[in-house]
């Protein structure tokens, strides 16, 4: 494709059906219990992104063994019973943040001396609370170059304690990586939260594949989290669910184009947060439908949808989405409670607000989201930040506008890689 993608000006109403590989969360929660389990599990849809590689690799690497069919979506881990196999070991997560904050709760909590490395993006990214988490429960970090950022060397001593304070603001992540790991104690292990949950869907999801995976967690209004003692995770072949994060961008083009599209395989009742999306599509004139193929987003007639205002908290990958529909409403949208973004694969709402500038959209950032006018974009060619989310939200503007090239379309393979190929089928149909 080369180091460019130009979008192609739709000038009519799309319809179509599209498939999307599994989902990037899913997966890689899904990989860690798996290697926890009890016996051998047969992981099917899984999303073989550069994240969902880093993370196989990383179990390969600590002695787990893994059977993986690309060609057919299913990989194999054959799990030891919550033991990690090589007591010393290197890692390199690259850009995966949930295989940095899972991998390093899972090896901190187990015995052993373990080198985690990462990408430079990924060093950017804030490890701190974690950190100090699993230091309380006694692990020692030493940090090969920043303090509290990836690289570090773990020295992993088991559990030496039950109760500990975690600041989640920042990341769900944080939360998930010690509820994933936290069963392996002696004793039932307390979770207090110091503040607010950032993204409490994701945290959701957690708590429920581990529930598929039979450990139980006490959620006390996301201000108190408990693992009672004595469980354990019971393989179970599992199926991921399709991505919606990235379905949500081809349901988007519906809005944007006055058409419809299917997502095959995806449900109303996903586990993932992003389904909640549709919601705020709905807000747009948009109808969703549940049929036998997966779920279909109509668009309003023509393409004509409001500005709204959207608090898009519980699932802030969206706001990207939002931003580039926002130019085409018929007033201002504004995006509210996505700080959070600010500390993602780039600075999110920096990109959005430099973006949308470069194409004469007039956008004014507040303390914790955006306010975005109308306005025909000019031609620009996008800068993505190496942010896979940044590529794949603003190809949406080259639907209505011409003259939008999208750099480095590559950096989708994060967790999409043939998203380029699919959008431009659907397009151009």
């Amino acid at each position: 494709m080369g180091s460019s993608y130009t979008v192609p000006k739709r000038t009519t109403a799309i319809h179509a059906n599209v498939d999307i590989p599994g989902s990037k969360s899913m997966t890689n929660r899904a990989l860690l219990l798996a290697a926890l389990s009890d016996r051998p599990v047969l992981l099917s849809n899984v999303s073989l992104s550069d994240d969902g590689r880093h993370f196989i690799e990383c179990l390969r690497k600590l002695g787990f063994r893994t059977d993986a069919n690309p060609e057919l979506r299913q990989v194999k881990v054959y799990g030891l019973g919550g033991k990690v196999p090589n007591r010393k070991a290197e890692i390199h997560v690259g850009s995966a943040g949930t295989a940095a904050r899972f991998l390093t709760a899972m090896l901190a909590l187990n015995e052993g001396e373990y080198l985690v490395d990462a990408s430079p993006q990924m060093k950017a990214r804030p490890m701190k609370p974690l950190l100090d988490s699993l230091t309380a429960l006694g692990a020692k970090f030493d940090y090969l170059e920043s303090p509290f950022c990836l690289p570090y060397r773990i020295r992993g001593t088991g559990f030496r304690g039950n109760r500990v304070t975690l600041e989640a603001n920042i990341s769900s992540q944080f939360l998930s990586a010690l509820l994933l790991s936290g069963c392996n104690g002696p004793e039932t292990l307390h979770i207090d939260i110091n503040g607010e949950v950032a993204a409490k869907p994701y945290v959701d999801m957690t708590i429920r594949m581990m529930g598929d995976f039979g450990v139980r967690v006490v959620n006390d209004g996301y201000r108190r989290f408990e693992i009672p003692q004595g469980q354990h995770y019971r393989g179970t072949d599992y199926r991921i669910e399709p991505d919606l994060s990235n379905a949500c961008y081809f349901w988007a083009m519906a809005v944007l184009t006055g058409g419809s599209v299917t997502v095959r395989g995806s449900s109303l009742r996903a586990l993932q947060g992003d389904i909640r999306f549709l919601e705020i599509l709905k807000q747009m004139g948009a109808t969703v439908a549940e049929t036998e193929e997966g779920v279909r987003v109509t668009g309003p007639e023509h393409g004509k949808f409001p500005g709204i205002d959207a608090d898009l908290g519980d699932m802030p990958d969206q706001t990207m989405t939002l931003a580039a529909m926002a130019p085409f409403a018929e007033g201002p949208t504004t995006i509210r409670n996505v700080a959070i973004i600010k500390h993602h694969e780039s600075n999110r709402l920096q990109a959005i607000v430099t973006e949308l500038s470069r194409m004469g959209i007039r956008v004014e950032e507040t303390g914790d989201g955006l306010i975005i006018y109308p306005g025909m974009p000019r031609p620009i060619v996008v800068e993505t930040y190496d942010d896979h989310r940044m590529a794949m939200a603003f190809a949406l503007i080259g639907l209505r506008a011409d003259g939008i090239t999208i750099a480095n379309p590559e950096c989708t393979a994060k967790t999409f890689a043939e998203y380029f190929e699919v959008f431009d089928k659907v397009v151009r149909e």
